[in-house]
């Protein structure tokens, strides 16, 4: 019998889950950007993601366990997709990964804020988003303080930049 991974090295097993190239902008859009329903994630991303990759990534973090998906109880056909713990637990790896980008690579200050207040908030504010991600995607409350701050500073950064 064969092993389905070329092996159990826990970083080649993300990257077997994670590594391809929508999986992890789709939770940064989740996460990050509060969507939750498939339009809003095809129509709202910068990189433009087609339809049927997103279908194919979405079946796939729900099948992976990073999303859960369930009935819209607004549309009878549409679903509505939350963070599991493993998906929220994500979240420091996102902090890690902006902030190497950052570093050394081409970023955008507007694109680039979030990563930044993130590094710089440190554990506390990781946790206090973790936090609030718990409260919305696993218990459906409505507490978004760290992503409405993170977005206020992009708006701000972006409203910067287009005066010149």
């Amino acid at each position: 019998m064969t092993d389905a991974h070329r092996s159990g090295c826990p970083i080649n097993l993300t990257l077997e889950a994670l590594g391809d190239k929508w999986s992890l902008i789709v939770v940064r859009d989740v996460m990050f950007g509060g969507r939750r329903r498939f339009r809003e994630l095809l129509t709202a991303s910068d990189e433009g993601i087609a339809s049927n990759i997103l279908a194919d990534r979405l079946q796939h973090l729900v099948q992976l366990g990073v999303l859960t998906r369930a009935a819209d109880p607004t549309h009878k056909q549409k679903q509505i997709y939350s963070l599991s713990e493993m998906g929220i637990a994500l979240l420091p790896v996102f902090v890690a990964l902006g902030a190497w980008g950052r570093r050394f690579l081409p970023a955008t200050p507007a694109l680039s804020i979030r990563a930044e207040l993130l590094e710089r908030g440190g554990d506390e504010l990781i946790e206090r988003f973790m936090a609030e991600l718990r409260a919305e995607h696993l218990r459906g409350e409505t507490v978004s303080t760290v992503r409405d701050e993170l977005r206020a500073a992009y708006e701000k950064v972006r409203a910067k930049a287009r005066r010149g």
